[in-house]
This record gives C-alpha cells, sequence and structure tokens, in this order.
C-alpha cells in the first residue's frame, strides 16, 4: 500500500494538476513522518545522507538530500568519463545523420531534444547517454568531465513520467516533456547536459553559480522522477558496455582521449 502511494506521487502519476498538490504536500512539515517509511520501501541508504532522516523537515528534503563527503568517489583521472548521477544507465551509439535514435522502442530527433536542428546536426554519427534516477537513488545531479557553459536554456511543457513505463507507454516523453539543455564545453569538445523533469513542470532546479564546473561537481537537482541525457560527438567518447544497468554518481562509464 505504501510503495503505491509513494510511485503515485514520485513515479507514475501525469497530472500536472494532481501533481502539483503532491508535491505540496510532499514540501509540508507533515509529510516528514513518511520519511523513515519511504528510506525503507525504497531501501535507502539512510547512512549516506548528510544528515540523520528525523533532522529533515519534509519527504522533499529528504529526497533532495545532500550525502555526506566521500559517500560517492569522483573518478579523477585525466582521461575519464564518469557518471554524472546515480541511476539506470543505456547508451544510443551511431547516432543515425538525421540525428535520430531510439530508447525503449520510441524514436527520437536531437533536434528535438534539443530544440535546434541546426545544433543536432554537430552529434550525428555521436553517442547518446541516458540515465533514469528511481526514487531509490540519490536525486542530485553532477557533471561527467570539467566544463565551462557555453548555453543553457528550457525547453518543453509537458510532465508525463520518465520511469521505465512513462518511457515505452508515452508519448516520447524525453523530447516533449519540460527539461533544462545545457551545452558544456570539455575536453571531448561541445557536449549536451540535459535534464528532463517529470510529473510537474518545476521539478528541475540549477544549483551552479557562474559557468564553470569542476569534473563531478553539482549543477542541479530533481525534485520528483527525473532522467540525464548526455550528446557527444562522433568519436569524442568511448563508453564502457559492460557498465549498462545501475552506476552511481562518480563511478567511471567511458574514457577518451587526451591531447
Amino acid at each position: 500500500m505504501r510503495r503505491r502511494f509513494y510511485q503515485t506521487l514520485f513515479e507514475l502519476n501525469a497530472s500536472p494538476w494532481i501533481a502539483s498538490r503532491l508535491k505540496r504536500f510532499a514540501e509540508s512539515g507533515v509529510s516528514r513522518h513518511l520519511i523513515p517509511s519511504f528510506a525503507k520501501v525504497y531501501h535507502i541508504a539512510v547512512e549516506e545522507a548528510e544528515q540523520p532522516i528525523h533532522a529533515y523537515p519534509s519527504l522533499h528534503a529528504f529526497f533532495t538530500r545532500h550525502l555526506k563527503p566521500g559517500a560517492r568517489k569522483i573518478d579523477e583521472s585525466s582521461d575519464t568519463l564518469v557518471s554524472p548521477c546515480d541511476g539506470k544507465l543505456s547508451v544510443i551509439e551511431s547516432i543515425s545523420e538525421d540525428s535520430r535514435f531510439e530508447v525503449k522502442g520510441q524514436s527520437y530527433t536531437l533536434a528535438e531534444l534539443l530544440g535546434s536542428q541546426q545544433e543536432a546536426r554537430r552529434y550525428a554519427g555521436g553517442t547518446v547517454v541516458v540515465l533514469y534516477l528511481s526514487p531509490s537513488d540519490y536525486h542530485r545531479v553532477h557533471t561527467p568531465l570539467a566544463g565551462r557553459v557555453l548555453s543553457h536554456y528550457e525547453l518543453g511543457d509537458r510532465s508525463a513520467p520518465v520511469n521505465e513505463i512513462g518511457l515505452t507507454e508515452t508519448v516520447r516523453p524525453l523530447s516533449r516533456n519540460y527539461r533544462r539543455v545545457t551545452r558544456f564545453d570539455s575536453p571531448v569538445g561541445a557536449y549536451e547536459h540535459i535534464m528532463v523533469g517529470a510529473l510537474n513542470v518545476n521539478t528541475i532546479e540549477w544549483t551552479l553559480e557562474g559557468d564553470q564546473a569542476d569534473k563531478g561537481q553539482e549543477v542541479g537537482y530533481f525534485s520528483f522522477g527525473s532522467t540525464v541525457v548526455l550528446c557527444f560527438e562522433k568519436d569524442a567518447v568511448q563508453l564502457e558496455r559492460e557498465k549498462m544497468g545501475p552506476v552511481r554518481l562518480g563511478e567511471v562509464i567511458g574514457t577518451f582521449k587526451t591531447n
């Protein structure tokens, strides 16, 4: 019963009207009493949280929690690409010349995802990395490698779920949902860092100050269900196929050639 309630709150509900009210409840002081059961249902490692669970003022505050220093180790090698978050990793290699790729049986184009056919062309033949964050995961998002922000904008007005069900049953949520698209300049050239929201359009908070980010630095967080998409140019990175599936922030997911 409790799992069903939490799924409705954080995963399955596609109604903005209902989601906004559930979000309001999750941010209220009353919701703090649900934190222990939420942590138990989703097998959350509460010992990694920055604060003890009784210190969080609401369920939302716990959901968007920081971790203790050292809870996630960021690989510091100069030629590696790390996971920008906890999540389930999938990779689409060799994007077609018309920037088309497929996720969970649904066809997308980078032009739709980025809102620009011109910008999409630079990634023809490149690689798309998709990471789905479940309620069990740490929900703050970091950078996969050091870089400088070149542009930052918002797109989309939908709020369909982006969990396993949403990615297969709703109409192309990655390119229709509200999302924040950030283009970084980096050691591998320009790449796109996209945070895709769900349930309620105001679910993404950007926390990076300035336009420079170190490898593994936090850039934002999700309030509710979420997905991160990374787009790299052709031959820019080599992803590690054995890493497909669950990964954690800072874990090596690929490599690139250094000059």
